[in-house]
């Protein structure tokens, strides 16, 4: 072989090379931390990781190949989420994902102000001081929020339209959260106009929710509203029973409470918010600066019905309900 034709085919190798094999060398690994205030044995946060990591597979970034995952399971244990949160943060990871709401934001902000964070399902970003507003976060934190204060009030209306003679409501709600007060601030807001009484009741532990409701559940026609907390959805099965036990109607922020035996939900698909931070978390890693880019609402609500728990409570959904349910359990 002379050196014309070896040149030749040099060159023809070098075209020929894979892309992949050559991208593979040229890529850099990115590590991306995921801070979660639930058990790794939730299958409800199991669910959301996994749309998270097919969101993230679908924009084309594979655990293992360029990206590495660190995930932190720290249940609701603030010690547990501040230790865990500062781990994360001293990995020196190119984003951070806070996947549970206030509990893990307000940490991972207290670990590091320069690593991008992505947060997820946290109510009022502005007002826990995470970003300066919606339009524009303003440092290293975006996101998605999951409710406004004032359609907590639609929690009541709807059990009361499902359970007409209620007039009384207990309002689980974590009172440690800003959030937690906001939305019982936002059922108290139409709570006149429909001659409900509430009762807060706090959701620190278990035994205080159980001495709690059982004591609400002594007086008749009574209901519960389960405000949206890391705190209620770990005690949620506890909630669940409870009302069961006692045959109080209830309504919940997420459908996978109802398809648990919960009687009534209205919220946005957290599932799909997964999938939509894995957006966010693709353009930070293409070089997006969080604080450009706006904090987005949910765009999927749904409401579900759970026709079983209503016939066990001796109740008759409207028409008018059941026609507007996304879905109804039988």
């Amino acid at each position: 072989m002379n050196r014309r034709d070896f040149v030749t085919l040099l060159g023809g190798t070098a075209a020929t090379w894979p892309l992949a094999a050559r991208a593979q060398q040229g890529e850099r690994m990115r590590r991306i931390g995921v801070l979660m205030a639930s058990g790794a044995d939730d299958s409800e946060s199991q669910a959301r990781i996994a749309a998270f990591l097919q969101g993230l597979q679908q924009l084309g970034w594979a655990d293992g190949r360029n990206v590495r995952i660190d995930t932190r399971w720290a249940t609701t244990n603030a010690n547990d989420i501040h230790r865990h949160a500062a781990e994360l943060a001293a990995l020196a990871p190119d984003v951070l994902v806070a996947a549970t709401g206030t509990v893990t934001v307000a940490p991972l902000l207290q670990a590091t102000r320069t690593v991008p964070i992505v947060f997820v399902q946290v109510i009022d970003p502005v007002g826990a001081g995470f970003v300066v507003s919606l339009a524009r976060p303003g440092g290293n934190a975006t996101g998605f929020t999951i409710y406004e204060y004032g359609m907590s009030g639609k929690w009541l209306e709807f059990l009361k339209e499902i359970a007409p003679r209620m007039a009384r409501a207990a309002v689980l709600r974590d009172p440690a959260i800003a959030s937690g007060i906001g939305q019982f601030a936002g059922v108290q807001a139409v709570a006149p106009s429909l001659g409900v009484e509430l009762s807060p009741v706090d959701v620190r532990d278990a035994g205080e929710i159980e001495r709690a409701v059982t004591a609400f559940a002594r007086s008749s026609n009574g209901g519960l509203i389960m405000t949206a907390s890391a705190l209620a959805t770990r005690h949620r099965d506890l909630i669940i029973a409870l009302a069961a036990r006692h045959r109080l109607p209830a309504v919940y922020a997420y459908r996978y409470m109802v398809a648990a035996g919960g009687l009534a939900s209205y919220g946005p698909d957290s599932i799909d918010q997964y999938r939509r931070a894995a957006g966010y978390v693709d353009r930070i890693l293409k070089g997006e600066k969080p604080a450009d880019l706006p904090v987005q609402s949910p765009t999927k609500y749904e409401t579900v019905i759970n026709l079983k728990t209503a016939k066990a409570l001796g109740l008759t959904v409207p028409d008018t309900v059941l026609a507007r349910a996304d879905e109804v359990i039988e």
